[in-house]
């Protein structure tokens, strides 16, 4: 039985369906980084507010980083999500797929390859 919630955004006011309540934590936003605590955003946002949201909280983030800080960084500490999210772990360019520094960090250690985003 799937069950959804319509719900409000907290930033946008969009009505939007809250994922399948039947199931414990399984909504569309357990598969973004788990980085807000609820207290933070207020209510839920619809799926494109809370994916821009992770964006900018994610580069504010990566912006802080240096290679030593890379090497304990929290997004090691993070629970693993199960898909790879455009625009947060890899974005397209001409049609090839290029890691960001997020991948990179979850990812714990350089690869070798000279990622452009490599943050090691």
């Amino acid at each position: 039985m799937n069950t959804t919630k319509t719900k409000v955004c907290s930033s946008c006011e969009s009505t939007f369906s809250c994922g399948d309540i039947s199931v414990e934590n399984k909504c569309w936003c357990n598969d973004f980084p788990p980085i807000f605590n609820l207290s933070e955003g207020g209510d839920c946002l619809c799926q494109t507010c809370f994916k821009e949201a992770c964006v900018d909280k994610i580069d504010a983030y990566v912006e802080t980083m240096t290679p030593k800080k890379a090497l304990q960084n929290k997004a090691l500490s993070l629970p693993k999500t199960a898909k790879l999210i455009e625009d947060i772990d890899y974005y397209k360019e001409e049609g090839t797929t290029v890691f960001t520094s997020w991948f990179h960090l979850k990812r714990g250690n350089c690869c070798g390859n000279d990622c452009r985003h490599c943050p090691y």
